[in-house]
Order: C-alpha cells, then sequence, then structure tokens
C-alpha cells in the first residue's frame, strides 16, 4: 500500500447521470464518514454527453474524497469497473450504480460480511424495475448458473464489496461485472450474497435492456464455461512450484 492508500474505494461507473451525482455523493459521505475508515469515491465516467463530469468537478470542490477518471470512448459498464478496480487505491473495493437504485446505507452491512468471505454481493430484495426487466434478469441468472455450473443469485446488482486481492485474478473483457461472482469463485475467493434495499430510478433512464444483453450474454456465458475448465491462478501454480 503507498502513502495516498485509504481504507475504501467505492468505484461508481457513470453514463450520463448528471441528476444523481450530488445526492450518491452526499449519501455516500453521509454513510461513510461514521465508519471511522478513510475513503475514496470513483466515479469512472463512460464518455457521457450530458454535464455528468461538470457535476463530479462541482461536487468534488465540496468533498475532496471524490475523485474523476475518465474514458476516451464509451466502452460499457464492464470497461468502466475495471479501470476503477485499477485506478481505485482502497484494500478494500466497493462498487454500485450511479442511478440511486442502490442504496449506500446497505455498504456497512456488506463490510460485516466480507470479515469471512473475499466477495459479497447484494441480492436486490423488491426490486422496483419494470416487470420485464425483472424477467428477463430470472431468465438471464438462470441461464449463467446453468452454463457456468454457478449458484448466484442476482449477476445483475452491482451493490459488491471485495478485498482487493479480487481482482489481481480477474481477466478483462466486456461482460465481467455480470460475472465477477462467479469468476472469484472458480479462483477459490469466498463469495457471500447478502439480501439489500432496491429503490427505483428517479432521474435518468436505464442504459441497458433485453436487446442489447441477450445475444451477448449468451456468448459470454459460453466464454466463462470455456475459461472455467482452462484457468489456473496463481495460488495453484505458487503451491505446485513449492511442492
Amino acid at each position: 500500500m503507498t502513502e495516498s492508500s485509504v481504507d475504501l474505494s467505492v468505484v461508481v461507473p457513470c453514463y450520463n447521470e448528471e441528476e444523481n451525482i450530488g445526492p450518491l455523493v452526499r449519501e455516500l459521505v453521509e454513510v461513510l464518514t461514521p465508519l471511522g475508515k478513510s475513503f475514496e469515491i470513483l466515479f469512472v465516467d463512460d464518455c457521457s454527453t450530458d454535464r455528468t463530469v461538470a457535476r463530479v468537478w462541482e461536487i468534488r470542490a465540496e468533498f475532496p474524497a471524490v475523485r474523476l477518471v475518465r474514458h476516451t470512448n464509451n466502452w460499457g459498464q464492464s470497461a468502466a469497473i475495471s479501470t476503477g478496480f485499477q485506478m481505485a487505491r482502497g484494500a478494500i473495493l466497493v462498487t454500485l450504480d450511479a442511478d440511486l437504485q442502490n442504496d449506500p446505507h446497505d455498504i456497512p452491512i456488506l463490510l460485516e460480511y466480507l470479515s469471512n468471505a473475499d466477495l459479497v454481493c447484494g441480492i436486490r430484495a423488491r426490486r422496483k424495475d419494470p416487470w420485464i426487466r425483472r424477467l428477463s434478469s430470472r431468465i438471464g441468472n438462470a441461464f449463467r448458473n446453468l452454463i457456468t455450473g454457478d449458484s448466484i443469485v442476482d449477476t445483475g446488482c452491482s451493490l459488491r464489496v471485495l478485498k482487493r486481492e479480487v481482482v489481481h485474478e480477474l481477466p478483462r473483457f466486456n461482460g465481467l461485472h455480470r460475472f465477477l461472482p462467479t469468476l472469484a469463485r472458480f479462483q477459490g475467493f469466498r463469495v457471500v450474497e447478502v439480501p439489500v434495499n432496491h429503490r427505483p430510478r428517479q432521474f435518468g433512464k436505464s442504459k441497458y435492456g433485453i436487446g442489447n444483453r441477450l445475444w451477448r450474454g449468451i456468448l459470454d456465458c459460453l466464454a466463462v464455461r470455456w475459461f472455467k475448465y482452462r484457468l489456473f491462478s496463481s495460488e495453484r501454480t505458487q503451491k505446485s512450484h513449492e511442492e
């Protein structure tokens, strides 16, 4: 860890979420400050076309813990999360969406579970999304688990906390965010799922739908299944060397 490191990094991918930036930062600061840990809030802007970047700079003047990394092209959510993992300075990483649907007040609860796990994932209880999105998520979760042999309940929940060592073993690809818990389990890390609150979107609109996820998701599942049987972790190679 370097002198500029912090205890906790909150990684927030964002794309055209200008109205949500201020409320999200204020709520995160309200929740994280009582924990007594040093923290940063790292926004990864995926080439927004609205005032998202300007709003991040404005809120940073009020809260110096805010940081901003910008993509030069719109690469998608997985790329933004991967960039955030690379640039984050925390020993513990937190991910959540910028749309205010994830509840920051659940973060302390997930952190408690991290004492006996390497990655703690939220399960969205009583989702506040349209029925078609809920249905497509159930079908997608079932298909992913069938193909990968995993048992993750809610792969679409972005609210997660994890130890930094987990990301050292993760491959980088478009679709990573949906398979992060599965890939962590493949590598031998302990994964726990915990019910969390889910809130309706107040500002902006969803960037993801069935049409832009269906076929890509199927191909990603097949790729992850292949990866499962071809991977080797650094832990395994080190044990082999010691023997």
